[in-house]
């Protein structure tokens, strides 16, 4: 499978699920402003004072790699549009579409985090992941001081590998089926 044709968005009571648009700019530096304390740590893209002309940037990005099938940055946003609350994506890191093997990232903005939206977000991508994707195998990977996304991935089900990734990454997975 060289191209895919990804579903847009999929929406829930409590947040949508959808690829990035041309426009989401301020929405984005508005979240990573906002979160940079938050971020920095485990996120090294993050930058404090990120203009919405930067972020706009980095959308128009998303967007394209998302339109050629080479990577699936996915907005979570309000149910009525007007707050970026994180982002996440399909990202098929090990071997490109045809292993049919990618992996979940995310990041909550930091005055959600700590709710429960993190692990509701993964819940509902793995099952987006396993229903209107083409995916076979789910990877989380995480840093092994990173223990709160360590729970998260716990908590939702996935199963952890008995050895770190040769990078010390933690790795958890889920398989279809």
């Amino acid at each position: 499978m060289e191209t895919l044709i990804p579903p847009e968005r999929l929406e829930t009571p409590a947040f949508v699920l959808r690829s990035y648009h041309l426009g989401d700019g301020p929405l984005l530096a508005a979240a990573t402003n906002a979160s940079y304390e938050h971020l920095r740590t485990f996120m090294r893209w993050s930058r404090p004072h990120t203009t919405e002309a930067e972020a706009e940037v980095h959308a128009r990005h998303f967007r394209g790699r998302w339109l050629l099938s080479q990577d699936f940055s996915v907005a979570i946003v309000s149910p009525d549009g007007q707050r970026l609350l994180g982002s996440t994506g399909f990202h098929p890191r090990s071997g490109g579409l045809e292993t049919r093997r990618v992996e979940v990232g995310m990041w909550i903005r930091a005055d959600e985090a700590g709710r429960g939206l993190g692990a509701e977000v993964l819940r509902v991508m793995l099952r987006w992941g396993f229903s209107d994707w083409p995916w076979e195998e789910l990877i989380w990977r995480t840093a092994p001081e990173n223990v709160a996304s360590q729970r998260t991935a716990r908590r939702v089900g996935l199963v952890e590998h008995e050895t770190p990734d040769p990078d010390g990454m933690r790795r958890f997975h889920l398989s279809r089926g």
